[in-house]
């Protein structure tokens, strides 16, 4: 593949978004227009939707026995008891499809003997890397907006508040960026697809359970490892709540993922 044409040299202003962009149209033309991409998104619709509509089937189920709920003093939620989970469970199916997203960005390039010719194009290698972020974002996002069908449902049916499933979809997408950044990151690490996505399941999976050894450790150290894990910032969007520490996170965690990336693909240049 090659990226000489349409590129600004210098890759100053708006060269380096122009760059970028046409390094992500390029991976953007590759993925969909091979099986891989549509293979994924059936895999995440078909396992989101069977999660969604069981979790709708049992509040519907809850919803026969609200008299009895009433006279208990009990309110169904159907924010709570729906699309919270619906959104927790999105998350975790996110975990398992964006690493085979991202597993060829760079390892596909290695393997191919193109990764060298990346190197010596006129492209700046922080453009290669936002082009090959932005492309598989543009892949995620577009699975998650159609997956939006379920949320659409709801409010059709029902009258969830619409506050929360908008932070939510934007906590989901910026928890989406940061699996994407690991990914991206661990296929610059090898040349093979497969130990790329291995890597990136493994990283990722670290850092969502990273928190449940707060438990183990004292109040200090927990609440580090509570503020290290990519689950605990989701909560407040679920919740309707845009925290500025969540954003400052997962924007520092997208940042730190790409540096990463940039510093082993810089040594490259040195070998």
């Amino acid at each position: 593949r090659r990226y000489f044409s349409q590129t600004d040299p210098g890759g100053k202003g708006g060269g380096t978004m122009k760059n970028a962009l046409t390094v992500a149209r390029k991976d953007l033309g590759s993925m969909f227009n091979s099986p891989i991409f549509y293979a994924i998104t059936t895999v995440f619709l078909g396992l989101y939707s069977f999660i969604f509509f069981n979790i709708l089937n049992f509040f519907s189920f809850q919803s026969l026995q609200a008299g009895q709920f009433s006279r208990m003093g009990i309110s169904l939620n159907i924010n709570e008891m729906v699309i919270e989970p619906s959104f927790h469970n999105m998350a975790v199916i996110l975990l398992l499809m964006i690493p085979i997203i991202t597993m060829r960005s760079f390892a596909e390039e290695k393997k191919n003997k193109t990764f060298t010719l990346l190197l010596s194009s006129p492209i700046h290698l922080k453009e290669i890397i936002l082009g090959k972020f932005i492309a598989c974002m543009t892949v995620v996002t577009t699975m998650i907006l159609i997956s939006s069908y379920s949320m659409g449902f709801l409010l059709f049916l029902g009258d969830p508040e619409t506050g929360p499933i908008l932070t939510g979809y934007m906590g989901i997408l910026l928890m989406a960026g940061c699996y994407v950044a690991i990914g991206i990151f661990s296929s610059s690490l090898t040349d093979n697809q497969i130990i790329a996505a291995v890597i990136s399941f493994g990283l990722t999976l670290f850092m969502w359970t990273i928190g449940w050894a707060s438990q183990a450790v004292g109040a200090e150290a927990g609440g580090v490892l509570q503020n290290l894990s990519l689950i605990d910032h989701l909560e407040h969007f679920l919740k309707g709540i845009i925290d500025s520490s969540d954003l400052v996170y997962y924007l520092s965690f997208m940042i730190f993922g790409l540096f990463l990336t940039h510093r082993v693909l810089d040594s490259y240049r040195w070998r």
